[in-house]
């Protein structure tokens, strides 16, 4: 792979993705065996006029290390240097930058019920400060190959063979070539997602109700104040970014807790560094009710018992079968891609810009309003071939959304 094909790839990551505006600071969360392309997003960092930028790096081999040999209360503890950390966050509000390559299996072997008690317990610390950046800063995920998640996606090719492979497979997702313009090419898809999103939020939507060969029947309700979203987002301050790179999906925060029927997963879910394969959800009276899986039954049991509204939807999204990331036919095993080739459901929080006049509304009246609260946000793919979803107005009337896995609003 060319270099000045990836230094244009951490260009685009920087200046479309997290839109790092002069005097801010930035904050990136990174592998350590993806260091050599992390001095490339920071190097860009300052280019743009970043005051700031600071690493977190990760290692799942020592993560995995720290899950077998600490207790469960030493995992917990968050140490005084840690809340402050997060406080300087809440309160400076940085970019922040996800850099994506880890292995799928990383954490496989780990115990989920301790990883779970460990997750609940480091929430009751960090949610007053999530709280406080939500919809205030920008930040965007974007992906690179690791050498054990490349050989996962081609594991008939030899490990450079494979990176390169995949490498390929990520810089045709974010259109990113030897001789184009990306940055040009971004402003032209966000053009096309705010298009989509106004013609889904012209009919305003009561329910939609899902339908496929494989088992899914599936209603789920929106609420009045529901809308579309798609693509990049503003932020509270103005400042227009890309959260997901690449992304193909619209999406919505649906009525908490109002949701019926049973829905079919099509791709394998990776959850904290666990694989679940071929699993369902049936929901009753908004909550799932009972789960089955093939693969990862306890990782699934683990995470519904998360909190309150692990049970419940914060998101329904449209991703039509006939689409750039679907039609590359690879399953990546991550949740960034694969989640962008099949239509998906996220079990937990809702996004609370998915609601008309959410800036001037608090945490507690969007809750009130319909809007799910959550420690988790798990996104799982149910799209397939011949799914049909019938969306039923407010007024009365049912248009079909999608017919044999695509759009046909």
């Amino acid at each position: 792979m060319k270099k000045s094909t990836i230094k244009k790839y951490a260009r685009l990551i920087v200046r479309i993705g997290a839109n790092v505006q002069k005097g801010q600071s930035v904050v990136i969360s990174c592998s350590v065996d993806q260091a050599d392309f992390c001095a490339l997003v920071v190097d860009e960092c300052y280019k743009a006029g970043a005051k700031y930028v600071n690493v977190q790096w990760s290692d799942d081999r020592v993560t995995r290390l720290k899950f077998r040999n600490e207790s469960v209360k030493t995992l917990s503890t968050v140490l005084k240097w840690q809340e402050e950390r997060m406080k300087w966050t809440a309160e400076e509000l940085p970019c922040r930058i996800h850099i994506v390559s880890e292995d799928p299996d990383g954490l496989k072997g780990v115990n989920p019920t301790k990883m779970q008690k460990v997750a609940v317990n480091t929430y009751k610390i960090s949610k007053k400060y999530n709280d406080m950046m939500e919809s205030r800063h920008q930040w965007t995920i974007a992906a690179v190959p690791g050498e054990a998640w490349a050989k996962k996606v081609f594991p008939g090719l030899r490990k450079n063979q494979a990176i390169e492979k995949l490498w390929r497979a990520i810089l045709e997702t974010v259109y990113v070539t030897d001789d184009n313009d990306p940055i040009a090419v971004w402003n032209k898809v966000n053009a096309d997602f705010k298009a989509r999103c106004e013609k889904l939020n012209r009919d305003r939507f009561e329910y939609l109700h899902y339908t496929s060969s494989n088992g899914t029947d599936f209603k789920c309700w929106l609420m009045p104040q529901s809308k579309w979203c798609g693509g990049g987002e503003y932020d509270l301050n103005g400042h227009f970014f890309n959260p997901n790179m690449p992304t193909i999906e619209v999406f919505t925060t649906p009525m908490k807790g109002k949701a019926e029927g049973k829905v079919v997963s099509t791709k394998p879910l990776s959850y904290r560094g666990q694989l679940v394969e071929n699993f369902s959800f049936t929901f009753k009276d908004g909550k799932v009710v009972s789960c089955e899986a093939e693969k990862g039954q306890k990782v699934l049991e683990e995470m519904l018992e998360s909190d309150e509204g692990s049970k419940m939807i914060g998101e329904l999204a449209l991703v039509q079968q006939d689409s750039p990331i679907s039609n590359q036919n690879i399953l990546y095993y991550e949740t960034l891609f694969d989640e962008n080739a099949s239509c998906h459901i996220a079990l937990g929080r809702g996004y609370r810009e998915c609601v008309e006049g959410y800036d001037k509304m608090t945490a507690d009246e969007l809750s009130e309003l319909g809007v799910n609260r959550s420690m988790i946000h798990v996104d799982f793919m149910i799209g397939a071939p011949d799914m049909n979803i019938v969306g039923h107005t407010f007024d009365g009337k049912d248009i079909r959304i999608f017919k044999n896995g695509s759009f046909v609003i």
